[in-house]
């Protein structure tokens, strides 16, 4: 039986999958991913932002999917959007963060 948090999660998940379904959304997501879990990790890794926060400039992803900053902002929304992340900005960066509840929704459906 599900519990009405898993039910939550799971009517989530179309727009979790929409928001994956581009390629480059998807790497983007994959980028911030990486850099936040290296970072639990590594704490010598520069970053801005406690608690697994992880600063991600535009022009990094910029320069990492070969895109404008308008699209990497458009992206950034919907992973927002998504729920899959959540942003704070801090000068003309974003300090970026995985929803790991989002993730552990996805992984329960791959069950």
């Amino acid at each position: 039986m599900l519990d009405s948090s898993t039910i939550m999660e799971q009517s989530n998940l179309p727009k979790i999958f929409k928001a994956l379904s581009n390629e480059q959304r998807l790497k983007l997501f994959q980028l911030i991913y990486t850099n936040q879990m290296e970072k639990s990790v590594n704490k010598d890794l520069p970053c801005l932002g406690g608690q697994g926060g992880v600063e991600k400039a535009f022009t990094m992803a910029c320069e990492y999917l070969n895109i404008s900053r308008s699209t990497v902002s458009h992206h950034m929304k919907e992973l927002v959007n998504a729920g899959l992340i959540s942003t704070t900005r801090n000068g003309q960066s974003f300090i970026c963060k995985i929803n790991m509840e989002a993730v552990k929704a996805i992984q329960h459906f791959l069950r």
